[in-house]
C-alpha cells in the first residue's frame, strides 16, 4: 500500500494474483501433467520416468543413493528401480567419474534419444511459440523465467528436510 512501508514479507491474505501470474500457475500445473503424459509414451511408470528426469536433469552425476533420496524412496526400493531402467536399455552403471569406489548412473544414448523422440510433439510446439515473440518480447519473457526460475529455486532451497509430521513424530 502507499505510504507503507515493506518489510520484504508477504502481505498476509490470499496470494496476488494477476493475469500473467494465474497462466504461470496454470504452467506450471500442466507441467506435472506432462511429466505423467511423457511416461505413458514411454511405456514407463512415473517413478521411473522422473528417476529418467532427475539423471538427465542433475548437473552432478547421481549413484543409486543420491537417485533414490531424489525420488523419496528407500535403498532397496532404488536398487530394484536401477536394476528395472539398467534392464529396460534406459540406464547404464558406470564407475564415478571422481570417485571410482562409487558408482554414477547415466542415461543411455538410446534411454536420451527415446525422451526426445517423446517430447518431439511438444517442444516443436514451444519453438513454435517462442518464433512469434519479437525480439524484445523474447528478452523480456527470458528475464522473467529466469527470475521465476530463482524464486523457485529458493523457494525449494528453503523447505525443511522434512515434513512437519515426521519432525514431530520424532520429537
Amino acid at each position: 500500500m502507499e505510504g507503507v512501508p515493506s518489510t520484504g514479507e508477504p502481505a498476509p491474505g490470499p496470494p496476488p494474483s494477476s493475469e500473467t501470474s494465474r497462466a504461470l500457475r496454470e504452467v506450471l500445473r500442466i507441467a506435472g501433467d506432462t511429466r505423467a503424459a511423457l511416461a505413458r509414451r514411454l511405456g514407463l511408470n512415473a517413478t521411473d520416468a522422473a528417476a529418467i528426469h532427475h539423471l538427465i536433469s542433475s548437473p552432478e552425476p547421481l549413484g543409486p543413493v543420491e537417485l533414490g533420496n531424489r525420488l523419496g524412496i528407500r535403498s532397496a526400493s532404488a536398487t530394484t528401480l536401477v536394476d528395472r531402467l539398467v534392464q529396460a536399455g534406459h540406464v547404464a552403471r558406470a564407475p564415478h567419474p571422481h570417485d571410482r569406489r562409487r558408482l554414477s548412473l547415466q542415461v543411455t544414448e538410446s534411454g536420451v534419444g527415446e525422451v526426445l523422440e517423446a517430447l518431439r510433439p511438444m517442444l516443436v510446439g514451444v519453438d513454435r511459440a517462442v518464433s512469434r515473440l519479437t525480439p524484445e518480447q523474447a528478452e523480456a519473457t527470458t528475464a522473467f523465467l529466469r527470475e521465476v526460475t530463482e524464486v523457485m529455486r529458493e523457494y525449494v532451497a528453503t523447505a525443511p528436510d522434512e515434513p512437519p509430521r515426521a519432525r514431530a513424530d520424532r520429537g
